[in-house]
C-alpha cells in the first residue's frame, strides 16, 4: 500500500439517524403465476399492458407487485425513469426495497445521478423506512459519477452514524467516490484505516478500487505499485490493470500483465480476453492472439458479440484476415459492432469491392452502420474508383441513417474525387465543410493537385497545410514532391532548406514484429538490438541482391539537404528494412513475415520490399498507420495505392 499521511481524520458531514431497520414485505395474496408473468415483460410496452390489467382488476395495490413494476420501468434495459417515478408516486406505502429500487435507477442514470440524493432525503421523512446498506452504495455511486465532493462527505456522515463504515460493499464505494471525486488521498486514509480492510477478501477489494483510482487520475505508477504489492490477487485485480492498460495506449504493459497472469498460473476469464486482446490487436501479436482464440475453445467460453467481435478485429489487425472472415461466419449477426470489426478489416487489407458487399449484408440484416462503417465504405469506393457509388453512401449516411459527417469521411470524399481528377467538387468540399479542415483532409486535396498537376491549387492548399500544420514534415514533403513532379527544381530546394531553417523534426520511424512469442522493436538509425551486427550483414545482402535485380531507390521522401549517395544510404536502414532483415534472419525459409508500422510506409520500401518478397520467396504483411500490404512474388495487395 502507498504511504499516506495519518495525520488527519477525514472531514464529514453528519445527521442524527435511527438505527438500520430491514423490513419484510408482506406476503401476497396474489398467486405466484401473476408475479411470474409480470417477470416476462421483455419491454416497456409489455409492462404498460400488465401494468393497465393491474390497475384495474385491482391487482397493483400489492405492494410487492408495485414494487416488482417499480423495478422493471426503473432497471430494465429499455427503463423509463419518468414512467417509474409515477408508479412509485402512487404507491401508498413504499417499503425500503422501492426507495431503494428508484435511488439505484436515478444513480445510473446519464443525465440525473444526483437525483438519488434527492430522493433519499425524501425517504428521510418516510418514518416508517430507514436506509441499509443497499441504499449507500448507490448514492455514493451518484456522488461519484457527477463529482459531487460535498454531498459524497455527507453521504459518508450518515454511513459513520449508522455504524455501516466497517460493511465492506459501503466503504468500497466510499473508497471509490473519493477517488473519482479525485480525493485519492482520502481514499488511501478510508483504506488504511479501516478495520476490515485487514480482512483478505475485502482488502483485495479495496485495493482494487485504490487501482481503479488511481488509473482513473493518470497516476499509472501508484496504481502498478498497488498491484505489485497485494499480497493476494484476484482475477479482478488482474483484469483491472490490463484493461486499464490497454485503454490508455500501454499496449506493450498490458501483455506483460497478461503474460505475468498466466505464468502465476492465474485462469483468465472472459473479461480478461476482452481486455488483453485490443493489446493484441495493437501490437500485431498474432501468436498470443491465437493463443487467446485457442484458450477460449478449449474452455468452452461462449464467443458473444462482445468477444467474437474483439477476436475478428484481432485477427483483422495482426493481419489475418481470412481467418477473421472465417470466425465471423460463426458467429450472432445482430450486433453493428460485429459487423464493423469485420468490414473495417476488409477495407484496412485493400478488399475494397468484399467491403462493399459485406455492407451490402448489413443493411439488409436492418442494423444500423456506425460511422466507423462508412469510414470504410467510403474508402473502398475511392479504393475502386466508384465515385458515383461514393457520393450516395454519403448521401445515405447523412439523410437515412442520420449520422452526421466528421473529418474522417470528408477526407474519405476529397481523396475519393481527388483521385477521380474532380478537383474542383474536391476543393468545394474542403471550402465548405462544417468544421475547419484538417491535416488528413489538406493532405489528401495536395496529393491529388500533385497526380493531376494542378499549381494553383496545389499552391492554395500547400499554405492552407502549412498554416494548419507548421511543424509537420511530412506537409512539407507533399509540397515538394508536388513541385518536384513539376519539374520545379528551384521550389523543391527552397522547401528543403526552409525545413533546416525551421528545424523541423522528423517523427521517428518505428517498425515491431513477433518471434516466438517475443516483440522486437526496430528504429531508423537505431543499432540496439541484441542481433544488431546480423542484422546490419542481412541489410547489405539485400542492397546487393536488390541492385542486382535492377531496383532503384527513390530518395524523393528524403528533406535532407545531403548528397544522393547518402539518402540511398539513410533508405536502407528504414525501420522496416531492419525487420524485414531480422526477420529473414530469425525464421524459417517460407515463413511468412509480419511486420507493424508506426508510420505510412514511403515509397522506397514499398518499392523494395515488392523486390524482397520475390527475391528471398518470402510473403510480407506490412501493417503501416493507414493499411495492411500483402507483399508477395514482387507484387502488393494495395496495387500501389496507399
Amino acid at each position: 500500500m502507498l504511504p499516506v499521511s495519518n495525520s488527519r481524520a477525514l472531514q464529514v458531514s453528519s445527521s442524527p439517524f435511527l438505527p438500520t431497520v430491514v423490513p419484510s414485505l408482506p406476503r401476497s395474496p396474489w398467486p405466484p403465476s401473476i408475479i411470474s408473468s409480470l417477470k416476462t415483460c421483455k419491454t416497456m410496452r409489455d409492462l404498460h399492458q400488465f401494468h393497465a390489467k393491474a390497475i384495474k382488476t385491482g391487482l397493483i395495490r400489492d405492494p410487492l407487485v408495485a414494487a416488482e413494476v417499480l423495478r422493471y420501468a426503473a432497471l430494465s434495459d429499455d427503463r423509463d425513469l419518468r414512467y417509474a417515478r409515477l408508479v412509485f408516486d402512487e404507491m401508498r406505502e413504499p417499503n425500503l426495497f422501492s426507495w431503494n429500487t428508484l435511488i439505484r435507477a436515478f444513480s445510473e442514470s446519464e443525465f440525473e445521478p444526483l437525483q438519488a440524493v434527492s430522493m433519499f432525503l425524501q425517504m428521510l421523512n418516510d418514518a416508517a423506512v430507514h436506509p441499509n446498506r443497499y441504499t449507500f452504495p448507490s448514492l455514493l455511486k451518484a456522488c461519484a459519477r457527477s463529482g459531487s465532493l460535498e454531498e459524497g462527505k455527507q453521504m459518508h456522515g450518515f454511513v459513520a452514524k449508522i455504524g455501516l463504515v466497517s460493511d465492506g460493499f459501503v466503504l468500497s464505494n466510499l473508497v471509490r467516490m473519493y477517488a473519482m471525486c479525485e480525493r485519492i488521498e482520502d481514499a488511501c486514509f478510508l483504506v488504511q484505516s479501516s478495520s476490515v480492510s485487514s480482512e483478505a477478501e475485502v482488502g483485495v477489494v479495496l485495493q482494487n478500487v485504490l487501482i481503479e483510482g488511481y488509473f482513473g487520475l493518470g497516476m499509472v505508477a501508484h496504481a502498478r505499485q498497488v498491484f505489485d504489492e497485494m499480497s493476494t490477487r484476484s482475477v479482478i485485480s488482474w483484469n483491472a490493470v490490463i484493461s486499464r492498460y490497454a485503454q490508455i495506449g500501454l499496449f506493450q504493459e498490458s501483455m506483460d500483465v497478461f503474460r505475468q497472469m498466466l505464468v502465476v498460473g492465474m485462469l483468465p476469464n472472459y473479461v480478461t480476453l476482452v481486455s488483453v486482446l485490443p493489446a493484441i490487436a495493437r501490437l500485431g501479436a498474432l501468436d498470443l492472439g491465437e493463443w487467446v482464440h485457442l484458450y477460449v475453445e478449449k474452455n468452452k467460453i461462449v464467443v458473444d458479440d462482445v468477444l467474437g467481435s474483439a477476436l475478428v478485429d484481432m485477427y483483422s489487425k495482426c493481419g489475418n484476415i481470412d481467418k477473421a472472415l472465417e470466425l465471423f461466419e460463426g458467429l450472432p449477426k445482430n450486433n453493428p459492432i460485429t459487423w464493423s470489426s469485420l468490414i473495417g478489416g476488409l477495407a484496412m487489407h485493400g478488399r475494397a469491392k468484399e467491403t462493399i458487399d459485406y455492407f451490402s449484408m448489413m443493411e439488409q440484416t436492418g442494423l444500423t452502420p456506425t460511422a466507423v462503417v462508412f469510414i470504410a465504405v467510403l474508402d473502398s469506393c475511392g479504393h475502386l474508383g466508384l465515385v458515383d457509388h461514393g457520393r450516395a453512401y454519403f448521401a445515405r449516411m447523412t439523410k437515412f441513417y442520420g449520422l452526421n459527417p466528421g473529418s474522417e469521411h470528408y477526407a474519405c470524399m476529397v481523396d475519393m474525387l481527388g483521385r477521380a481528377g474532380l478537383l474542383d467538387e474536391a476543393e468545394e468540399i474542403v471550402m465548405s465543410l462544417p468544421m475547419k479542415p484538417n491535416d488528413a483532409i489538406l493532405k489528401a486535396l495536395l496529393a491529388a493537385c500533385k497526380i493531376h498537376g494542378d499549381v494553383e491549387m496545389g499552391i492554395r492548399a500547400a499554405k492552407s497545410l502549412i498554416k494548419l500544420a507548421p511543424c509537420d514534415e511530412a506537409s512539407y514533403l507533399l509540397i515538394s514532391n508536388m513541385f518536384a513532379s513539376l519539374g520545379d527544381l528551384e521550389l523543391v530546394a527552397e522547401i528543403r532548406l526552409l525545413v533546416k531553417e525551421l528545424d523541423i523534426q522528423k517523427d521517428l520511424g518505428c517498425s515491431w514484429m513477433t518471434v516466438d512469442g517475443a516483440i522486437h522493436e526496430f528504429v531508423t538509425e537505431d543499432d540496439q538490438h541484441p542481433r544488431a551486427s546480423e542484422i546490419y550483414a542481412m541489410l547489405e545482402e539485400i542492397t546487393t541482391k536488390l541492385q542486382a535485380a535492377g531496383y532503384e531507390p527513390n530518395s524523393s521522401q528524403v528533406l535532407l539537404n545531403i548528397d544522393k549517395e547518402e539518402k540511398d544510404n539513410f533508405l536502407n536502414y528504414h525501420s522496416e528494412k531492419k525487420a524485414v532483415a531480422f526477420g529473414l534472419i530469425s525464421t524459417r525459409p517460407g515463413t511468412t513475415l509480419r511486420i507493424m508500422k508506426n508510420l505510412r510506409v514511403c515509397p522506397d520500401c514499398h518499392s523494395s520490399l515488392k523486390f524482397i518478397s520475390k527475391i528471398y520467396c518470402r510473403s510480407i504483411v506490412v501493417r503501416d498507420m493507414k493499411r495492411f500490404h500483402h507483399f508477395e512474388n514482387g507484387v502488393c495487395s494495395c496495387n500501389d495505392y496507399w
